[in-house]
This record gives C-alpha cells, structure tokens and sequence, in this order.
C-alpha cells in the first residue's frame, strides 16, 4: 500500500486530497488532504469517488472510428492519420471557415485543457469558435471586460473575512462554488456567520445554501436585475455611497437608476419594495460586504447587466478591492495584463450575426452554421472534453445537426451523446495518470495558493497523455501532418514565452539569454516545462521543483487590494455605465410592461454530479442526485397533476416524474441538466437515464451582450400526461 496526493478535478473548489493505493496501483481509499493549507481535508462525494470515476469500465482506453455507423478500435497511429485526413478534406474543399471547435467545461479543471487550448483554436484557423462558456459564465467576463478592460480581471467575495454577504443565484453548499474557488465553502458560510456576519440568499428556490443562509428571499427567476437597480436606486437616492476607487460614469448611473424605483422593480421581481431598501441600507451600513451572484443570473435573458450591476453595488458601497468586501486573486503563474481595449463584435457569426466575445461565437448558434448552407457553411467539428447535446440549448436540434458533418472528432473518454457522432474518439488517460495544475480555476480563489500534483500512476505505454493528445492534434490542425513531433509545438511555445520575458521591462529574467533559461526548466514533458517556465515568471518566484517539494500545495497569503494592476480600460478608471450595457437597459425596461409567464423553469445543481460527466460512477447516483421536476404542491393541485407532467416549452416537450416540494416558489419548476442517457453505451447512466433539461430551452434567445444561453425564466407550460 502507498499513500499519494493530488488535487481534486471534478469541480471549482481544487480541494487536496489523499490517496491510498495497493500494489496494482488501485485506489483503495480516498480522503481529504487535512495538510492541504486552502482545503484542510475537506472533501465531497465526487471527490470520494475520483477511484471510481478513473476505473469505470466504459472509459475508452484506444482510439475508436466509425464507418459506416460501426465502431472499431484503432492504433493511436491510424486514429491520428485518420484526423489529418478528415480535416483536409474539408479545409481543401471548402477553405478553415468550415471547421469549428467546441471546448466543453472539463478544460477549465484540466492543465492540458489550458494550455492546449489556445494553440489548437489559433492552429484550425477558423473564427466558429464555441465553448461552454457561452452557456455559462460569459456575462462575467462582458461586463468585467467593459468595466475593467480584462474579461478575466472578476472580484470575488473575500468569504474569510466579510461581514455581510448577499447571495444571488448561487448554490454553493451543491456546486461547491462557481467562478469562487473556496474548498470547503459550507464552513466558510459558517465561519461568517459564527463571526457574526450575515448571509442573506435570494433564490427561486430554498436550497441547501438558502436553508443555512440567515435570511431568505424568493425572486423570480430572470429578474435579478430588476433587483439590483431597485437597490442601486437606494444607495443613489438616499445617498448611501462610500465610493473607494477612481470611477467614470457615476452621473449618468444615477440618471439610469431614477425610475427603477424599488416600488417599481418589486413589480417585476418579486421582492417587496420594503426589503430592497432594506437590503441596500444593510450593505451600506456593513463595515465589510460583498455581493456574489452565479449561474443562476448568469443564464438568464439580461445576465450581462445583472452581473455589471452586482460589481456596480460593490462599488457604490466601498466593498471593491477591499477586504472584506471583493477581491481579485493573483496567482502564481505569468499572467500577461491585457494591453488593447476590451470590446466585443469583433466578428459576427454567419446566420443569425451574433456577435464574438472573448474570441468566441455563442453556442446557442452552433446548429445554426452547421445547418445553414452557403459559403462558410460548418462542415467539421472538433470538441475537447465537451457534450453540447446534453449542455447546450435546444439540444435535440444539435443531435440532428451533428449527423450531417462531413467530419468530427472528439477528445473525449466516453462515447457519450454528442461523441456518437464523431468519425474519431481520442480517449485521454484517467486522472491518476494526468498530471494537474489549475491554471485557470486559481484566477478566481477566495485565498492565494498554488499547488502541483504529479501523475499518481505511469503512463500506459504506448498511449499519448492528455497534453499529447492535443498538441498532436494541434500540429494536424496547423497543416503539418500526423506524423509531426507535437514537442515542436512546445518548444515553439517556450521560445516565445521566453523571448517576450526577457524583452519586457521590469520581468524577473529581463536581459537574461533565452537558451540559458530554456536549459535552467524543470519538467519531465514539454507541458511541464512550461508550466514551470510560467511559474517562473510569475510574482511569486515559485518552481516546478519548489511545488514538487510541497505536495500538500503552498498558501501564498490572503488576498490583497490589486486593482491598479488588473484595471486596464482606456481612462484608466472603472467604467460604471459602458455603453453597451447602458443600451440593453432599454431592453430591461421594456419588459417591464411584459405580464411574467404563468410558470417557468430554472435548472438545479446537485452536490453528486457535474453537469454530465458524473451519472456513470455508481455511488454518485440516485438518493437526491435524481432526475425529477421539482415543482411547488400549490401548482400541483391548480393544474390537476399527478406523479408526472408534460412540459412544454418553444423549444419542446417532456415527461418528468415530479418533486412536490415548498421550497420552490410557485410559478417556478426546476429540472437539472445534464441527464439524457436514454440508449446510452455507458452502463450506469443508461440504467438511470432521465430527461435533458435541453429538450425545452430555447436556442433562440440568449442574453444579448454575451451571447449567453438562457436556461433560466424559460417560459413553460405544465398539462397532465
């Protein structure tokens, strides 16, 4: 037996975990790290199961193809001849606007995901670019880029010491927290209460973190931003402000916010006008607070201004870049600040010109260019970690489009619902053979720390690790064949990661000669390497070697007040009314004379599973991890419902076992996403198969400026089956 440790890839929360393994390397226990110094041992039920997960029978250990509608294994040899040819042909007919590429939300929990990510996108040479940040996050990421000028530059609630929290569309005692990355985020709720803080939740639902919160307020779903102009009116009108840091725009946002009275807004949210005062003069009155809002105002119809006006409160009451208050992380590895203005629009998409954010097309238009005909047509398809039939809108409708491709590949370990379709599945190895760094998660951490978990196991031999496998792939993309060294691509890589080093003024090797430092990394692979380069770099003169002599990972101290180096627009200020968020409040206020729908539905997050990658590891499923159509007794009774219901939406129609529960608010049903499984060739989740959420969600309507999908406030009706 031997004990190891690594971090945990299954969600945000990077927690430290502790292995025990016997002498065939099968992982007999697992446990939280107690050494870790961000998790201190905790540890949820994914993470207890990472053995599991790793030994599923129905991962894909070889590459497989189809012809003809049958499957075969394949050498990695021929699987990666067989990409480079698919792509030619498409790239030599019909020009690289016919590739696309869809990167799935397992990348972001992934160091390969990061660091191959870019180079691939740049090496297919196409602008149809699609993530799951567009059915995420993406609101985020605007209205900071308008902001602040850097899309990634996004506070986060210093949950250890504030001493007021409100809460908004987030569940983090399920999630284990979202664009925050807090290990342990229940007992950091409850350290801020046991301080004497407060916690107050506004959900449409009372969920876990609404049932430990101290105070709860149901909202209806899509309207957040309704109630955050309701108490940014309060904090102008009553001249609650404290203001802390340089800002443009201040005049013009009290303009905005004089007729979104809380009377007013009360009439579309849901919330009492009396408890949005309340609210505003609590977070003004607060020595410290923050505002945090989530996934639940961020696939919504105005998520953009929702999350602009989250940071506005933030500001106008003195909680920004100040602890206590909201705060940015800096993380251990070299982070380039972004020079050029933020903007969006950049390009359009094809059918329905929708515009580019952050690089990418909006996933809710996917189907669209693939099924449009004319020039530009999407005719190849590349997904990395990634099931758009289960996550993305109106996913029926992609099902259908995907089988009309000329080609696809997948980088994935499942044959899955959207995997089906490829021509080519690349399988990565399991995660005891991955090493693991966040690269991207640790931008977004209540705390600063760094930690590096080598693979637990060998490589199998013969079989590329996941890094490899992109870079390979890369190489394909970029015309140079599939029997060129993907350790060119690193190389090429490091040079220019160097070369920019040494030339820029103030960096740490500034001056120094790039084969010197290239000679001086650590790293036994080219992603290594870099990521020891990068570490390097960074602020804190951190090593690949330093983190391999703490494998419990390193705390690098609390978070300090950083916006002069993270702001970065044009004045040199925060930019509180950027016009394209002012604009869309046109919009806002036009659906205050919009009757709601009768009943709409939200998703719902579950503490045993991460979108869909989780319902084939047996202890994660059943108990409350089920797939079922929660829905307030009151509606039950009023529509004459039994056991099940029939939902429809414009999108389509379902059959959902129903939840009856008082925790939902009435008008309101939930449904979690990611199940779907009907049919499905991975055992476990065929046995528990339920219904994709996406069946009824609208592909078109999404947040305008983000592009985001909306798969909250969707309007439904309920009819007995």
């Amino acid at each position: 037996m031997r004990t190891a440790h690594r971090t945990c890839p299954l969600c945000e929360a990077v927690c430290g975990l502790r292995l025990t393994l016997d002498d065939t390397g099968h992982v007999t226990s697992v446990k939280g790290d107690p050494d870790d110094p961000f998790s201190k041992g905790f540890i949820c039920p994914k993470g207890a199961s990472l053995g599991r997960l790793d030994e599923d029978p129905d991962r894909l250990r070889v590459p497989m193809i189809r012809k003809g509608g049958e499957w075969r294994e394949a050498t990695w040899e021929e699987a990666f001849q067989a990409v480079d040819q698919g792509l030619k042909d498409v790239i030599d007919t019909h020009g690289r606007q016919a590739l696309a590429v869809y990167l799935g939300n397992p990348n972001a929990h992934s160091m390969a995901g990061a660091l191959y990510g870019p180079p691939l996108i740049r090496a297919l040479g196409t602008r149809n670019v699609f993530s799951a940040s567009t059915a995420d996050q993406m609101p985020k990421h605007v209205s900071c880029g308008l902001m602040l000028g850097d899309p990634l530059a996004i506070a986060v609630p210093d949950l250890d010491r504030t001493g007021y929290l409100l809460m908004l569309g987030a569940n983090p005692l399920e999630s284990n927290g979202s664009l925050c990355t807090a290990p342990d985020f229940p007992g950091r709720l409850k350290a801020l209460r046991g301080r004497g803080g407060k916690l107050v939740v506004v959900d449409p639902r009372r969920t876990r973190t609404a049932a430990l919160a101290d105070e709860h307020l149901f909202v209806r779903p899509g309207t957040d931003a309704y109630l955050l102009l309701g108490i940014v009116h309060t904090l102008l009108a009553e001249d609650l402000t404290a203001v802390g840091v340089e800002v443009n725009g201040l005049e013009e946002l009290r303009r905005l916010a004089e007729e979104f009275t809380p009377e007013t807004v009360a009439q579309a949210c849901g919330v009492p006008a009396g408890e949005i005062v309340r609210l505003a003069r609590e977070l003004a009155a607060a020595p410290t607070a923050a505002v945090y809002a989530r996934i639940g105002t961020c696939t919504a119809e105005f998520g953009t201004v929702a999350q602009w006006l989250v940071d506005v409160v933030n500001i106008l009451t003195g909680n920004f870049d100040r602890p206590g208050g909201v705060m940015f992380a800096k993380t251990a590895v070299e982070n380039g600040r972004r020079r050029r203005p933020y903007t969006t629009g950049r390009w359009h998409s094809r059918v329905r010109a929708l515009p580019e954010a952050n690089g990418e097309l909006p996933v809710a238009t996917l189907a669209d260019e693939i099924e449009t005909p004319g020039e530009g047509q999407v005719r190849a398809l590349v997904t990395v970690a990634g099931n758009p039939v289960l996550s993305a809108p109106n996913g029926p409708r992609l099902d259908r489009a995907f089988r009309d491709l000329d080609f696809m590949v997948c980088v994935d370990p499942y044959l899955n619902e959207t995997t089906r379709h490829a021509n080519v599945i690349l399988p990565p190895p399991p995660v005891m053979r991955t090493p693991h760094y966040d690269l991207s998660l640790l931008f977004v951490a209540v705390r600063n720390y760094a930690r590096f978990s080598p693979p637990v196991l060998p490589p199998e031999p013969g079989r590329p690790s996941e890094a490899g496998i992109l870079a390979r792939l890369t190489m394909i993309a970029s015309g140079q064949g599939a029997d060129a060294d993907p350790d060119l691509l690193d190389e090429m890589i490091l040079d220019r990661m160097l070369r920019k080093a040494v030339e820029t003024p103030g960096s740490p090797v500034e001056g120094c000669e790039v084969a010197e430092l290239r000679a001086s990394l650590d790293g036994t692979t080219g992603a290594e390497r870099r990521l020891d380069a990068m570490l390097r770099l960074g602020p804190y003169g951190l090593s690949l070697a330093k983190l391999l002599a703490s494998p419990h990972g390193v705390d690098l101290g609390p978070l300090e007040p950083r916006l002069a180096e993270v702001l970065c627009t044009a004045s040199g200020r925060v930019e509180l009314a950027p016009p394209p968020l002012v604009e869309d409040l046109a919009r806002l206020r036009g659906r205050l004379a919009v009757p709601p729908a009768e009943m709409v539905l939200i998703g719902r997050r579950h503490l045993r599973s991460n979108n869909s990658w989780l319902h084939n590891v047996g202890p994660l499923v059943g108990g409350s991890n089920r797939c079922t159509l929660q829905i307030n007794p009151d509606d039950v009774t009023r529509l004459g419902l039994g056991g099940h219901a029939l939902v429809r939406s414009a999108g389509g129609e379902l059959v959902v076992p129903l939840e009856p529960t008082e925790t939902i608010m009435p008008g309101v049903v939930s449904l979690p996403h990611g199940w779907g499984h009907a049919g499905s060739a991975q055992l476990v989740a065929a046995e528990h198969p339920g219904v994709s959420a996406n069946t009824l969600t609208d592909d078109s309507v999404v947040d305008i400026p983000s592009g985001n999908a909306v798969f909250n406030g969707v309007p439904v009706t309920l009819s007995p089956v």
